[in-house]
């Protein structure tokens, strides 16, 4: 859908655009899915309810992505809120010590999903167009959406862009899991419609595809991370990613263990204990969603739910699509 012109927007209020990409998305097909919502099916091939596909549309027309802006991609349940933290940490740290004093505080004090927020469920929702440009460079935001639904303006402006990969089967059993604390879903029948591609912002494997060949042709402006790397290595991958948002750590940084702080503050065992992380709510997709981001997030749990058959379907899907592609799938440690 091509974005209006200035003019037209400029004529239109909030109320009237959110109307108008509501009309659009409901020409869209409509996908039962047997859990909370049923799925819009977006003419680029993925899905989603129809308040996050109507923000996603609405992101789509009018964000204005900037140079030093850093983006970043995930699929749903891929490690986003550990990256979230980690990639904020890397951006705002600073050398002054009242200032990282403050930079922990803030990881203590705000979940992941405040500190970064998702364009389409956070930022372009309830009817709201929000002025983003009085905000401080370099601004983060994250997103699910698919590389080729992106803003134009996204690839356009040369802005970073930061995608986290995960194994599939893993992303599979932490999406099932998630799902079944608002509604039972059957594991059998949950594999069969990841397998066709039904979840949340579309088939998984086109999802990885669409930022893993991005990332091949331009290096410098997607940078590619493995939720299996960050594990093994949470230290080599964080001074890898603040290298690319262009903010290595100094040699006097690492002597002084600020790196290794920020591991450790952001840490799986650190978050979980934090009360903002264990209580309140965060609005996401338009509802308040509680603060319950974190469940086990090991490497190899889809061993501990996926029966050999259940495991295997999804092994092919992945065989197939990734033929050719040069991705790989990380190893399990």
């Amino acid at each position: 859908m091509a974005a209006p012109s200035p003019r037209a927007s400029d004529a239109k209020s909030h109320e009237e655009i959110y109307e108008d990409a509501r009309q659009v998305v409901s020409t869209y097909e409509t996908v039962p899915t047997g859990i909370v919502m049923d799925y819009h099916r977006h003419p680029d091939g993925w899905y989603m309810a129809l308040p996050v596909m109507v923000g996603a549309v609405v992101a789509q027309q009018h964000f204005e992505a900037r140079g030093t802006d850093v983006l970043l991609a995930t699929i749903p349940k891929a490690g986003t809120t550990w990256i979230k933290a980690l990639l904020y940490a890397a951006a705002n740290r600073t050398n002054d010590d009242n200032s990282s004093s403050y930079l922990f505080q803030q990881l203590a004090s705000h979940n992941s999903h405040q500190l970064v927020p998702f364009l389409e469920t956070q930022l372009y929702t309830k009817d709201q167009i929000p002025d983003l440009s009085s905000l401080p460079s370099p601004r983060l935001f994250a997103t699910h959406i698919p590389a080729g639904s992106l803003p134009a303006s996204v690839a356009a402006s040369g802005c970073k862009v930061v995608y986290l990969f995960r194994e599939p089967k893993d992303c599979f059993v932490s999406l099932w899991h998630f799902m079944n604390t608002l509604t039972p879903w059957d594991m059998d029948e949950a594999v069969g419609r990841f397998c066709d591609g039904v979840s949340p912002y579309g088939p998984f494997w086109e999802h990885a595809l669409g930022y893993w060949r991005w990332h091949v042709e331009n290096p410098g402006q997607v940078l590619f991370l493995t939720y299996e790397e960050l594990t093994v290595d949470t230290l080599g991958q964080l001074k890898r990613l603040a290298e690319f948002i262009g903010r290595p750590f100094t040699a006097e940084e690492q002597e002084a263990g600020v790196d290794r702080d920020i591991v450790e503050a952001c840490a799986m065992g650190s978050m979980v204990k934090q009360e903002v992380n264990r209580s309140g709510t965060t609005q996401i997709m338009e509802m308040q969603m509680p603060n319950e981001f974190f469940r086990r997030g090991l490497v190899g749990d889809w061993h501990n739910y996926l029966t050999p058959e259940m495991a295997g379907r999804i092994d092919e899907v992945t065989k197939s699509k990734f033929q050719g592609s040069g991705l790989m799938l990380p190893k399990e440690i």
